[in-house]
C-alpha cells in the first residue's frame, strides 16, 4: 500500500511516519511529502531511506492513503487533487474541520459516522481531542449542559520553530519571533488570531469542533487556550455541567473502562496526570476528579495528553486503520 505524508519534514509528520511504523501499518511504499525546497532531503522508515518529493509527484505515483500536515492552505488546495486519483486523505489542519460535507473524527467517539464516501477526513484540533476523549463517555451517561475550559499548551503545538525558541531563550536569548512575546518563565494567553468577539481561533474551535464531534449542539463551550513553557504535552483544566447528577466514583469507574484513557487519581499520594507522564503516549489521561461544589451536578477534571501523538498524529493513524479495517483502503 503507497501512503504518502504530507508535512513529513514537520513535527506532526514525523510523528505520523513513527506511529505508522510502531502500530504495523501495512505500508508497502512511503511517500514523504513537503515543501519544494525540501524536495531531495531524506526521511527514514522502516529502517529505509526515502527521499522528499513534491506533491504534484506524490499525486501522480497515487497513493491509497495520504496524511496531510502542512497547514490549512496546502491542504484546500492539494487534499481535493490527492483525492480526484482515489487516495483517502486524513487531514490535520483546521480547513476542513468545520465543512458540512466533511467528517471531524475521533475514532474512539464518532469513528462510526464514517462512511466508503468519505474521500477527505478532518481530524480534529489536538485540545478538542483529548477533550472529547472524556466528555463522551460522560455525556452519554449524565447528559452535559455546559463545559468551560482553560488550556495549558505546549510550544510544539506551534511546531519545531517554537521549540527552538523556548530553548534559545532557556539559555539566555530574548529574541521572540514565533510568540508575540517570550514564552521562557511566561504564559501567553494567546493562542492564533483574535476573532471581533474576543476569542481566539484556537478558542472557537474547541467549542464548534466539540459539538460537530459529539453530534449536539447544545453542549455549550467556553474556553480560554493558554501557551505555556512546556515542549510537549497540553493539559486542560475542565468544568463540565450535566442534567443529572453523579457519584465521583462512578464518573472514575466509568472513564476507566474507557478505551485509550487512563485515570490517575490519586490525591493523598500526589496522583494527577502531568505531561511529562504523557509524553510519548497514545492514552488520555484524567486526574483530580471532583465534585464542583458551587453548583448542582457540576464535576471538575483535568486531563493531559501528548499533542503530537493522540492530539494529532496518532489520532489520524487510528482513523486510518478504521478505514482499512472497513476495506475501504487497501
Amino acid at each position: 500500500m503507497k501512503v504518502a505524508v504530507v508535512g513529513a519534514t514537520g513535527l506532526v509528520g514525523s510523528t505520523m511516519m513513527q506511529i505508522l511504523e510502531e502500530r504495523g501499518f501495512p505500508v508497502t511504499e512511503l511517500i514523504p511529502v513537503a515543501s519544494e525546497k525540501s524536495v531531495g532531503t531524506k526521511v527514514w522508515f522502516k529502517g529505509n531511506e526515502y527521499a522528499v518529493v513534491s506533491a504534484d509527484t506524490a499525486i501522480g505515483m497515487k497513493p491509497a492513503l495520504a496524511l496531510f500536515s502542512a497547514g490549512g492552505g496546502i491542504s484546500l488546495e492539494l487534499a481535493p487533487r490527492f483525492a480526484a486519483v482515489g487516495c483517502r486523505v486524513v487531514d490535520n489542519s483546521s480547513a476542513w474541520r468545520m465543512d458540512n460535507g466533511k467528517k471531524l473524527i475521533v475514532p474512539e467517539v464518532n469513528g462510526h459516522v464514517l462512511t466508503a464516501q468519505d474521500m477527505i477526513i478532518a481530524n480534529p484540533n489536538c485540545s478538542t481531542i483529548q477533550m472529547v476523549m472524556i466528555l463522551n463517555p460522560l455525556h452519554l451517561k449524565y447528559g452535559i449542559k455546559r463545559v468551560v475550559v482553560s488550556t495549558y499548551q505546549s510550544v510544539s503545538g506551534t511546531g519545531q520553530k517554537a521549540v527552538k525558541e523556548l530553548m534559545d531563550q532557556r539559555s539566555g536569548s530574548t529574541e521572540h519571533k514565533v510568540y508575540p512575546y517570550h514564552i521562557d518563565l511566561n504564559v501567553i494567553p494567546h493562542i492564533d488570531v483574535f476573532q471581533d468577539n474576543g476569542y481566539t481561533k484556537e478558542e472557537m474551535k474547541m467549542s464548534l469542533e466539540t459539538c460537530k464531534i459529539m453530534g449536539d449542539d447544545a453542549i455549550k463551550v467556553t474556553a480560554t487556550t493558554v501557551r505555556v513553557p512546556v515542549i510537549g504535552g497540553h493539559s486542560e483544566s475542565v468544568n463540565i455541567e450535566f442534567e443529572r447528577d453523579f457519584y465521583e466514583s462512578d464518573v472514575k469507574e466509568l472513564l476507566s473502562n474507557q478505551s485509550g484513557i487512563v485515570v490517575v487519581d490519586n490525591p493523598s499520594m500526589n496522583g494527577y496526570p502531568m505531561p511529562l507522564d504523557a509524553e510519548g503516549k497514545d492514552e488520555v489521561f484524567v486526574g483530580r476528579i471532583r465534585r464542583d461544589y458551587s453548583q448542582p451536578n457540576t464535576l471538575n477534571c483535568w486531563i493531559v495528553a501528548d499533542n503530537l501523538r493522540k492530539g494529532a498524529a496518532t489520532n489520524a493513524v487510528q482513523i486510518a486503520h478504521y478505514l482499512l479495517d472497513k476495506g475501504w483502503i487497501g
